[in-house]
């Protein structure tokens, strides 16, 4: 979709929906978007997909990879088949927006959404930017021509019906925050607001606030959820920080999430279940960026551009033999961020390796893990079993989290650091 500038909703409305091996899967039935509280445009969160089973499903947007006038094309990965239902703080644009009514402000006319134009961003999200309208003329409601404006030129409760009520003003607030500081401002909320706001949160949102919040507010934010929902969440969760919540949880709890997650997406925390929490394998991560020896420079910077590494695991891109995904075929080295940054981009990562660094074992202790760290100077390492396959990550972030006192989040000591 890099190439599409605009996609008008109405367009898509029944357009074949295709996998990634060409067969088709079913059928594009609406648009959801994220609900705000300010006049901005709302984010696309993804597309209602109805299989050949009737069962409509939701595909997160940064599944779909093309956008034709004929069909549109999904990417790898999994999907949930759970059949679809719509958040509190999300509004359908097929089946809610069209037909709406609403205020076109610069000239107070009251008009009729006919369309809706998705747009991107520079951080590859997509957004509702545009609406088409069809002003209502005169006494008896003429209809006159349509007119293209943006979505924060019009206005009235057509486009906000289902807003959510009560924590509007919070989600507004929260909206350009970073997670951990949602984090600090939702464990001072009452308990009945505190629901209120992760209700209304997307799951990505929620997923990387939890991320941030005290085991126990975790658990008790989990627990508020539907059993469905905090599946989705911890599918959403990066596996460590998903296993080391559920290892909180009892065993009958922990079991019925699992099951109720998808299996590509249950496997992976399973395996973190395994290991000690303080060890490397309890630690780590099994999504760090790998690629195979074929792989490019041009491939690897492309890996690491991607918004959603923190800056840890984008400090590193491993290559191992196929397959790439955890545990991988046999590992082979890594190549550090800088190193990418010298080479030319047709290159191929083979060429770049460092295959002198020291691999952390899963069995290696925190203390270990810790000395590793200050002695290589690095921001992530590998952890290699004793086939030579590759297991995961672990970076800095998950040490620093295990050697902080503990409680350290619920008493702020980042804030006090800075006032000292």
């Amino acid at each position: 979709m890099a190439g599409t500038n605009r996609v008008f909703a109405a367009q898509l409305a029944g357009l074949a929906v295709f996998g990634p091996d060409g067969e088709q899967i079913g059928r594009l039935r609406d648009i959801v978007a994220g609900l705000r509280t300010d006049r901005q445009p709302p984010r696309v969160l993804g597309v209602v997909v109805e299989l050949a089973t009737r069962r409509r499903i939701f595909v997160p947007m940064l599944r779909v990879t093309s956008i034709e006038p004929s069909a549109v094309t999904l990417s790898t990965g999994s999907v949930n088949m759970r059949h679809f239902h719509q958040r509190i703080n999300e509004i359908r644009v097929l089946g809610q927006l069209l037909d709406a009514h609403v205020v076109i402000e610069a000239d107070e006319t009251t008009a009729v959404i006919e369309d809706v134009g998705m747009e991107p961003t520079r951080t590859r999200d997509w957004v509702l930017g545009r609406v088409a309208v069809r002003e209502r003329l005169g006494r008896f409601g003429r209809r006159g021509p349509v007119r293209v404006i943006k979505w924060e030129d019009v206005s009235g409760p057509g486009i906000m019906e289902s807003e959510p009520q009560g924590a509007q003003q919070l989600l507004t607030t929260f909206e350009n925050m970073r997670a951990a500081d949602v984090a600090v401002a939702l464990r001072d909320l009452p308990a009945k607001r505190r629901y209120e706001v992760a209700d209304a949160l997307d799951d990505e949102r929620l997923a990387d606030v939890i991320e941030e919040l005290p085991e126990e507010d975790q658990k008790d934010v989990l627990a508020h959820l539907d059993e469905e929902r905090a599946a989705d969440i911890l599918e959403a969760m990066d596996p460590d920080d998903a296993a080391d919540l559920l290892a909180e949880l009892s065993e009958l709890d922990k079991n019925r999430l699992l099951d109720l997650m998808e299996p590509e997406e249950s496997a992976p925390v399973k395996r973190l279940l395994e290991y000690s929490a303080e060890s490397a394998g309890g630690l780590m991560t099994s999504e760090p960026v790998v690629l195979s020896h074929d792989a490019t420079i041009a491939e690897a910077l492309a890996r690491v551009r991607n918004p959603d590494l923190t800056p840890a695991l984008a400090s590193m891109v491993f290559v191992t033999r196929p397959p790439t995904a955890t545990p991988t075929g046999r590992y082979l080295g890594c190549v550090h961020l800088q190193r990418l940054l010298r080479e030319p981009p047709f290159e191929l990562v083979a060429g770049a390796l460092d295959t002198e660094l020291a691999k952390l074992p899963p069995t290696a202790s925190l203390a270990e893990v810790t000395r590793y760290f200050a002695a290589y100077n690095l921001v992530c390492a590998p952890v290699v079993d004793e086939g030579e396959h590759l297991l995961g990550a672990v970076t800095v972030d998950d040490v620093l989290d295990h050697l902080l006192p503990e409680g350290w989040r619920e008493n702020g000591l980042w804030e006090a650091s800075a006032d000292a």
